[in-house]
């Protein structure tokens, strides 16, 4: 395993997989044939040089191994020299990274590079501030599957580097009752019971939309619930009635204004699928000097 690899792996990202999505990304803007006619057309390919990464604004750093992978990919011999830690503060115009390769490889691994740290510098700057907004309560900052195909394990990851918590990775993980269950299984206590029938070893969650829902949930057994939609006051009657109980997660519309107010009713986790749906990019460079 290289020291990149390596690296990955104490973050959580498997290496092999990263590589096989990264390897996808780049033939996308170079096709099978990883061709970029620009660069290569007007570099000699021994030349070298270094270019630095640079933000162009604040926010919170994530995702500079994975930009360090596209380079490698391109050419093993890259170097890449960090000037940042994942989860850092940016400030505008110091760099976060050197990288030392050949120009065709600079050029050519660029916008592949930038499009991930700058998409998921931009999820974890998001991240951070919800993080920020509830850190004097004991309410967790969730994400959701709202992610970008291809994109989940990083842009997960991003919500991990500033602070946030990974809820289910997938379909597979965690079992979620929701609407369309209850109402196909006829009632919350059916469809959980036919849930932990078939897989009793997974966790399961309970999407409660009123106090009586919640109660039902834990009655036939729920330690987790969703709650869908629900006001702060509706959600600290919950908090109250079972919340020495389960677990309980709010969710649905919850905002930077209104995220304080929910975390204040006590509960366990709030979460926001804006965070990998909606979070707007960071904007970060490569910018050449001599």
């Amino acid at each position: 395993m290289t020291s990149l690899d390596q690296r990955l792996s104490a973050l959580g990202l498997e290496p092999d997989a990263s590589r096989r999505v990264v390897r996808g990304f780049l033939e996308e803007d170079l096709s099978a044939e990883w061709t970029d006619v620009t660069s290569s057309s007007i570099f000699p390919a021994d030349e070298v040089a270094t270019a630095y990464l640079v933000p162009r604004q604040t926010g919170t750093l994530a995702g500079l191994p994975l930009a360090h992978l596209v380079f490698d990919e391109l050419d093993a011999a890259t170097e890449f020299d960090y000037h940042a830690k994942e989860g850092a503060r940016l400030n505008p115009g110091s760099s976060i990274a050197s990288v030392t390769a050949p120009v065709r490889t600079l050029l050519s691994g660029e916008r592949t590079a930038l499009n991930l740290l700058c998409r998921l510098t931009g999820v974890a700057t998001h991240t951070r501030a919800f993080v920020d907004l509830v850190e004097h309560t004991n309410t967790l900052v969730l994400d959701t599957r709202k992610t970008t195909p291809g994109l989940r394990s990083f842009e997960k990851y991003a919500v991990r580097a500033a602070g946030g918590t990974n809820k289910r990775m997938g379909l597979y993980d965690v079992a979620m009752i929701k609407d369309n269950h209850k109402e196909a299984a006829g009632s919350i206590t059916a469809a959980f019971n036919a849930v932990r029938g078939a897989h009793p070893d997974v966790e399961i969650q309970v999407e409660v939309e009123s106090l009586e829902e919640a109660l039902e949930a834990v009655g036939a057994g729920a330690g987790f619930l969703l709650l869908d939609n629900l006001s702060p006051k509706e959600t600290a009657e919950i908090v109250e009635a079972v919340g020495d109980r389960c677990d309980l997660e709010s969710t649905g519309n919850i905002t930077l204004d209104n995220a304080g107010d929910y975390a204040e009713t006590g509960v366990d986790f709030f979460s926001v699928g804006a965070l990998t749906h909606s979070s707007p990019i960071v904007d970060i460079g490569l910018d050449m000097r001599e």
